[in-house]
């Protein structure tokens, strides 16, 4: 459907804008609006952005119930593919039904197109996740066990320090899925979600066992990481060696994503493009990345299910030839329920003693055995989306 040429016509751009901004200065409807304001306005403008995109649809009188049964299917697409929780999904939806909820109040519209069975109806619910999403204790032992002892041979058996990094970075990928609270979508990158860009070392407070994430609440949360997923985290960390602590947790090992970073950053250094293409002949992308201190895209969601995909079959773990999803690491007793309560806002009052880029020098020796936890996530180099080896 095409706009409308009506010089009366309201654009969903400056539809939203009006809400924000009356939201932001306080709605009599209810109280925090000036916070449900900031968290409203990246999902509001990223479903603006795919309406036109996919729709090309502008105008809010072009909008109908047909486009928010396919944004529905679209949020149901992202939480099947692990990208989204079902419960985000919902979260999504309903801040965009809100939206024109307020519309319809004030006259703009005269019926809310996202508050119909047609629509809501395709939206993803927490019933409909499959039994084999979390798996046993046992199944989670079994994977936990296998990536724990591969990296324990890695420190023994004379392997290169490549693999080495690569089995430490899958037993701490495990690890901080398996003990902590954290989600994959808090933890990796969400390739069209422009706030979850994954987590870095910055957001690591091994002082305080904390590890800070982009939440479901949109909001920032300071998440406790137990000893089982601090202690291969930071063996980890000893032979990532990251330059600076805003570098990726787990780093994409997907080259042409690495060199698209590498060029972007120097070019906003003032490098001129035949230099860069100098630089990149001279040395790899990686090798480049590090020597600059460009810190490269962190692995995607998908990228991190095709580790656990792969960590699985070897490791002989499956549920109905099926495979243990980042979620289904976790468990049904970290980070939802009960352990959920454990998790905080975070404030500006982050302990100042955070843990350095030099940390690395209290940490164990590379010689020295590693004890390995779970969480797998991983490398890869091929298409992005699958990071496999």
């Amino acid at each position: 459907m095409t706009d409308s040429d009506s010089d009366a016509d309201v654009t969903v751009v400056d539809a939203v804008d009006a809400y924000l901004q009356r939201k932001a200065v306080g709605d009599p409807d209810g109280p925090g609006a000036g916070t449900y304001a900031s968290n409203a306005e990246s999902i509001l403008r990223r479903w603006a952005d795919w309406l036109e995109g996919e729709h090309g649809v502008r105008s809010l009188f072009a909008l109908e119930v047909e486009h928010m049964r396919s944004y529905a299917d679209e949020l149901r697409a992202r939480a099947d593919r692990g990208e989204y929780a079902a419960s985000t999904a919902g979260t999504y939806y309903a801040v965009v039904r809100a939206f024109l909820s307020w519309c319809v109040r004030g006259g703009i519209l005269e019926t809310n197109p996202a508050a119909t069975d047609a629509a809501e109806s395709a939206l993803p619910t927490a019933e409909e996740r499959p039994d084999s999403e979390f798996w046993t204790a046992d199944q989670r032992r079994r994977l936990e066990t296998h990536v724990r002892e591969r990296a324990l041979e890695a420190a023994t058996d004379g392997v290169d320090r490549d693999e080495r990094r690569n089995r430490l970075r899958e037993y701490a990928m495990v690890a901080v899925l398996a003990h902590s609270g954290v989600r994959g979508s808090e933890l990796f990158r969400v390739p069209d979600d422009e706030r979850r860009t994954g987590a870095t070392w910055d957001d690591v407070d091994f002082y305080t066992g904390t590890i800070r994430v982009l939440g479901k609440s949109q909001r920032l949360e300071d998440v406790p990481l137990p000893a089982p997923a601090r202690t291969p985290l930071r063996r980890y960390r000893v032979v990532l060696d990251p330059p600076s602590n805003d570098w990726p947790l787990f780093p994409t090992r997907h080259a042409p994503s690495i060199a698209r970073r590498v060029r972007e950053v120097l070019a906003e250094r003032g490098r001129d493009e035949a230099r860069i293409e100098s630089l990149l002949d001279e040395r790899t992308a990686t090798q480049l990345a590090r020597e600059r201190a460009i810190a490269p895209p962190a692995i995607t969601t998908e990228g991190a299910r095709s580790v656990l995909k792969r960590l699985c079959e070897a490791a002989d773990v499956d549920v109905d030839g099926d495979y243990l999803t980042p979620r289904g690491v976790r468990g049904t007793g970290t980070g939802d329920g009960e352990d959920a309560d454990y998790r905080r806002e975070a404030t500006d009052a982050k302990p100042a003693l955070r843990a350095s880029v030099l940390e690395q020098a209290i940490a164990v020796p590379e010689e020295q055995p590693v004890v390995i936890d779970v969480d797998p996530i991983d490398s890869s180099e091929g298409d992005e989306r699958s990071e496999n080896n």
